[in-house]
């Protein structure tokens, strides 16, 4: 029998038509997809004026993390930029950290903003907390250095996508427990939160071919918790098992009707309202998961992008040098 499911937007189902789909990932697979998993940069920043620049920092185990940053080019500006750190998506197990860096580019171009992408290590060749640890290190990093990077401590936005937008939640969940550094707000696109895998919109996607299908999911969170038990995963990892969600910063996330996705992220808004935090929660009537960064040409692909952008319009002063 078939499980019911929310159609796909007109639009993208005619898009995604050309696409080759999977319902399951294995190593032989995630193999043969990884290097496609990433699309190269140099084309996204021809004609911009951007300065970019490649910096390492130190794991917890030594292991060097690479950052890219990517600056507007104005040797003008007076005021301290707000600064966008970046993860990207690819399910923990794929991509690397210009996957899906046209998004927070964007906001480079909206606001003057300073762009700091991480190459987090990924699983299963690294397990547990390693990437979100990888990813902190780098916010530490970020903090550390605002005055090099001529950014505004106080405005440092947290943002991923997918995997990206799960690790942006744990590393603001450390960031509150730890009590530094401050981070102003938190952008979660269709982000990965639960590893347990069982909501109604999970199993929705299930049992067929997809661009995230529930099969694919349990492969990605299994790469990541190796050995770890159930009662073992903690909440950096897996965000939708903190208990309190209180003391978020204001936090924006946006998902499909019709991924994977749905319920963990909508649940995750609901829980930080039920803790007396701020959220703005959209959930796009017949996006699948990632369709605004696979089919950004759709015109509800730029309406989500726009909308996310407005947002941070509200936290954030237009670029000055704009």
């Amino acid at each position: 029998m078939t499980t019911p499911r929310p159609s796909l937007d007109p639009e993208l189902h005619e898009l995604l038509a050309d696409m080759p789909l999977m319902s399951q990932l294995s190593p032989e697979v995630l193999a043969q997809v990884r290097p496609f998993s990433s699309m190269p940069v140099g084309p996204l920043l021809e004609g911009r004026a951007i300065d970019r620049r490649e910096v390492t920092v130190a794991s917890p185990d030594g292991t060097p993390i690479p950052l890219s940053v990517f600056s507007p080019a104005n040797s003008d500006r007076t005021a301290a930029a707000p600064c966008v750190y970046w993860m990207h998506g690819g399910g923990m197990v794929m991509g690397d950290r210009f996957s899906q860096i046209d998004i927070p580019l964007e906001w480079l171009d909206e606001f003057g903003a300073v762009v700091v992408s991480v190459d987090y290590r990924l699983a299963p060749e690294s397990t547990g907390t390693i990437p979100v640890d990888d990813c902190y290190q780098g916010l530490l990093w970020i903090a550390d250095h605002a005055t090099e990077l001529g950014i505004d401590p106080a405005r440092i936005i947290v943002a991923g996508a997918s995997a990206g937008g799960g690790l942006a939640a744990g590393v603001t969940l450390l960031a509150r427990d730890l009590g530094t550094p401050t981070i102003a707000a938190q952008v979660l696109i269709g982000p990965m939160l639960d590893h347990r895998n069982a909501t109604t919109s999970s199993l929705q996607y299930s049992n067929g071919p997809g661009v995230w299908t529930r099969e694919m999911n349990g492969f990605g969170w299994r790469c990541l918790l190796g050995d770890l038990t159930d009662d073992e995963v903690p909440a950096y990892v897996s965000p939708a098992l903190a208990d309190d969600l209180a003391g978020l910063p204001t936090t924006y996330i946006d998902t499909g009707s019709a991924e994977v996705f749905r319920d963990e992220d909508t649940d995750y808004a609901t829980r930080i309202w039920a803790a007396g935090g701020q959220a703005e929660l959209h959930v796009w009537a017949g996006g699948f998961h990632g369709f605004d960064a696979l089919y950004p040409q759709a015109h509800i692909s730029a309406t989500a992008r726009r909308t996310r952008t407005d947002w941070l319009a509200r936290l954030l002063p237009t670029n000055p040098a704009a």
